[in-house]
C-alpha cells in the first residue's frame, strides 16, 4: 500500500495596494480617489498607486508624469515609511500568532508555512480566511491570499483574485492551473524573458511543459532548470524565518538631473556616508561595489567591481566608486545615482532590511 504524499501548507499574504491603502485609511478625504504615493506631476518615481487610479494605467515605478497623463486627477502624496512600518508591525504580529514560519518579502507581504500551526487547524483555507479577517478587524486593511503546496503556486495564486480575496491551489489543482496559466503571470518570468519565450512559441505552462529540460538550459541557462522544475508544481524552496542580506545599498533621485561628474562625486560622497553607517550599524562589509546610475530617459546602467578583500569603509567605497563613474563617459544627464556593496560577510547574519528614501 503506497503512502499518501506529504505536502506543505504555504500561504502567501500580499496586502492590497498597501502604501496607498494606508494613505486613505488615515486620510478619509483620499478614499475612493486616485492615489500615487511618491512622485509628482513634475518628476520623481510612483512608489505605489490605489486601486482607483490603477483603472487609469497607473503603476508603481512609472514617473509622476507619466502617472498624471494616465490620470489627471490624480493626487500625489508623499511616502510616510515610517507609517508603514508601523502598520506592518501589526500585520506581522498576526502572522506569528498562527506561525513562527514566517518570512517578510517587503513590509506588505510574506509567506507562511501553516502545515504544523498553532491553532492546530489542518485547513491552510481556513487559516488564510481568518488571517485576512484579523487583518481588516484590527488593522483596517484588506489583504489578498495564495494557499498551495509551495511558495511558487501561493505566490501566483494570490494575485489571482485581488483585491481582499484569495485562491486555493490544492495538491492536485496544482499541475492543470499552471499549465493554463499565461506565460506572463508566472512569478520570476519578467517583460523581457516573457518576450523571449513569446519567440520560442511559449504563450501557457502548456508550452512551456512541452519544451525539454535541454531546451530551456540552452535558452535561458541556470534559469531553464527552474523554469522546467516549477511548471510541474515542483518548488522545494522553504519558508525560512530569517533572510540573509545579499547586498546593501544607498541611493538619491535628485530634483534637479546632473550633467558634470564633479557634482556627481559630491552627490555620491553623501550616498557614501549612508552606505558606511548602513553598514558599520550591522557589522557587515562586502567585496563587490556597484554603481547604479539611472539616465533622463529613464534608461539605467550598472558598474561594478569586485575587490580581493572585503570594505565597509567610505574612504574605500568612494575610491572605487570615482573609478566606476569615470569608467565611460555618461551617455545622458543623471536623475539618480546609487552605490550597492554584496558579496557580503554575513553567511550566519539575519537579514537587514533597509528602506530607502526618495526624494520628490
Amino acid at each position: 500500500m503506497s503512502e499518501t504524499p506529504t505536502y506543505r501548507k504555504i500561504i502567501h499574504i500580499d496586502m492590497d495596494a498597501f502604501y496607498a491603502s494606508v494613505e486613505q485609511m488615515d486620510n478619509p478625504e483620499l478614499r475612493g480617489k486616485p492615489v500615487a504615493v511618491g512622485g509628482s506631476e513634475n518628476r520623481g518615481v510612483v512608489s505605489a498607486a490605489s486601486y482607483e487610479a490603477r483603472k487609469f494605467g497607473v503603476r508603481s515605478a512609472i514617473s509622476g508624469v507619466l502617472a498624471k497623463k494616465y490620470c489627471p486627477d490624480i493626487i500625489f502624496v508623499r511616502p510616510r515609511f515610517d507609517r508603514y512600518k508601523e502598520i506592518s508591525s501589526k500585520i506581522h504580529k498576526i502572522f506569528h500568532e498562527y506561525t513562527d514560519l514566517v518570512e517578510p518579502l517587503s513590509l506588505d507581504e510574506a509567506y507562511l508555512d501553516v502545515t504544523k500551526n498553532k491553532k492546530g487547524n489542518p485547513s491552510a483555507s481556513l487559516l488564510a480566511q481568518e488571517i485576512r479577517q484579523r487583518i481588516l478587524d484590527e488593522v483596517g486593511l484588506t489583504a489578498s491570499a495564495g494557499i498551495s503546496i509551495n511558495k511558487f503556486v501561493a505566490k501566483i495564486a494570490s494575485d489571482y483574485n485581488k483585491p481582499n480575496g484569495q485562491k486555493t491551489v490544492n495538491p492536485d489543482e496544482v499541475e492543470a492551473f499552471l499549465e493554463d496559466l499565461p506565460i506572463r503571470k508566472f512569478y520570476g518570468v519578467g517583460k523581457v524573458t516573457t518576450e523571449k519565450m513569446y519567440q520560442l512559441g511559449i504563450f501557457t505552462g502548456t508550452d512551456l511543459k512541452s519544451k525539454s529540460l535541454e531546451f530551456l538550459e540552452k535558452h535561458f541557462g541556470k534559469s531553464g532548470a527552474f523554469y522546467y522544475h516549477v511548471v510541474r508544481g515542483i518548488h522545494n524552496s522553504e519558508v525560512k524565518s530569517s533572510r540573509i542580506t545579499k547586498s546593501v545599498a544607498a541611493e538619491h533621485t535628485f530634483d534637479v538631473n546632473l550633467s558634470s561628474e564633479i557634482f556627481m562625486m559630491q552627490q555620491l560622497e553623501r550616498i557614501a556616508v549612508s552606505l558606511e553607517k548602513r553598514l558599520q550599524r550591522h557589522n557587515i562589509s562586502g567585496k563587490t561595489i556597484t554603481l547604479k546610475i539611472k539616465y533622463s530617459d529613464f534608461s539605467q546602467q550598472t558598474r561594478s567591481k569586485t575587490l580581493p578583500y572585503f570594505i565597509s569603509d567610505k574612504s574605500l567605497i568612494m575610491e572605487n566608486v570615482e573609478e566606476l563613474l569615470y569608467q565611460e563617459k555618461m551617455k545622458d544627464s543623471v536623475r539618480l545615482l546609487g552605490i550597492s556593496l554584496s558579496n557580503l560577510n554575513n553567511e550566519e547574519k539575519k537579514a537587514v532590511v533597509v528602506q530607502l528614501k526618495f526624494t520628490f
